[in-house]
């Protein structure tokens, strides 16, 4: 029957927007807009409630960059350090034998005190013209100087080599003719009888080979009076002249190694063993400054593998990076100059300088509290 007919199912038809036009357009009804209702916890979006998607995005970004840096920054120290201990071990040239039967024991450089003798050697390359450099044998010490480090303690102290004190076997002598008689192993056993204090380690520098260190780290500052001095007997005999204003200068490895083993300077000939002694604390001061400073990090690399051959130790590379490390954790102390209280004329007919045993013992009990 017509009125029993079926009526046919009644639809609601809907129409489908884009949502991404809809939020670019400012659709309130766009997603995470008030009209679009929000799963619980899922505020602001599927990365973390009230973090906006692009501010996660710069997040995690900067996360990766930082993380990628610290990465890249160990891998850097470590290529350095594995760098050093094979310099170590195949370019360093090792101290004579009979050293190690002068020093005394001490722990490792880093966690316990030690006293390290420094020396620098006034021996020329064979094919020197300077007039009278020593060019055979051990040459007598050109500087002398006491580290105290490790374990916290920081201290130093440098004697002029114009010191006059006794050698076994030679009398009354200049301190640094001990290396010229005996190499460092009599100049640590005159040192250490002389001042009455132990000694761990010996560090010669090793002036061949000291400009490639310099110019790895990209050069050093001095700054101080006027310099005129002739290496090797200068530019006119094939060696170098260095020519310094009073002031600051950037100095290369040549320039550098010329300012270390100025004897004589000509711009002033009145100037005594102890103004010399300051010219070479000012460089080695501001090398250790350069090494802590962040333009070294990105010469890291460079200056590990020039350090050991620019080095004549008793020390293994294991022990020297314990030496550094000390150096770089406690600061930069004054170098204290064991400071003369007289003068004496040796047999020779030159002129030395002499340390009452009151300034001595002044001298020790500062080094040794430090």
């Amino acid at each position: 029957m017509a009125g029993d007919r079926e009526e046919p199912p009644q639809y609601t038809r809907y129409r489908a927007r884009p949502r991404l036009a809809r939020h670019a357009a400012g659709d309130p009804q766009g997603p995470g807009s008030l009209g679009e209702a929000q799963p619980p916890g899922r505020r602001g979006g599927p990365r973390g409630p009230g973090l906006p998607r692009a501010g996660w995005r710069r997040w995690a970004t900067r996360k990766r960059l930082l993380a990628g840096l610290l990465a890249l920054a160990v891998a850097w120290i470590t290529l350095s350090l594995v760098l050093f201990l094979v310099s170590s071990h195949f370019e360093r040239t090792p101290l004579p034998t009979d050293v190690a039967g002068v020093l005394d024991p001490a722990g490792y450089p880093l966690t316990s005190a030690n006293n390290i003798l420094v020396l620098g050697s006034d021996r020329r390359q064979k094919n020197s013209k300077e007039p009278g450099a020593e060019t055979t044998g051990f040459g007598r010490s050109d500087s002398i100087m006491l580290i105290r480090t490790g374990g916290g303690h920081e201290a130093r102290l440098s004697i002029p080599r114009d010191t006059v004190v006794e050698i076994p076997g030679h009398g009354l002598q200049k301190i640094n003719a001990a290396h010229e008689f005996g190499g460092p192993a009599l100049s640590v056993s005159v040192i250490k009888h002389w001042l009455d204090i132990p000694i761990n380690h010996v560090v010669e520098v090793n002036f061949e080979n000291f400009p490639q260190l310099i110019d790895a780290m990209g050069g050093v500052t001095y700054t101080g009076g006027c310099i005129v001095s002739r290496l090797d007997g200068g530019f006119s005999r094939g060696g170098f002249t260095l020519r310094l204003r009073a002031g600051t200068h950037h100095l290369d490895g040549k320039q550098a190694l010329a300012l270390a083993r100025t004897r004589e300077n000509l711009c002033a000939p009145g100037e005594t063993d102890i103004q010399r002694e300051e010219h070479q604390q000012a460089l080695f001061t501001d090398m250790k400054k350069q090494l802590l400073g962040p333009s070294s990090f990105f010469r890291l690399p460079w200056i590990a593998w020039n350090a050991p051959p620019a080095i004549i130790s008793d020390m293994s590379g294991t022990s020297l990076l314990g030496m550094f490390a000390a150096l770089a954790i406690t600061g930069t102390p004054t170098t204290h100059v064991l400071k003369p209280t007289g003068q004496i004329t040796l047999p020779d007919g030159a002129e030395g300088l002499t340390v009452s045993e009151e300034a001595r013992r002044a001298a020790v009990a500062q080094f040794m509290s430090g």
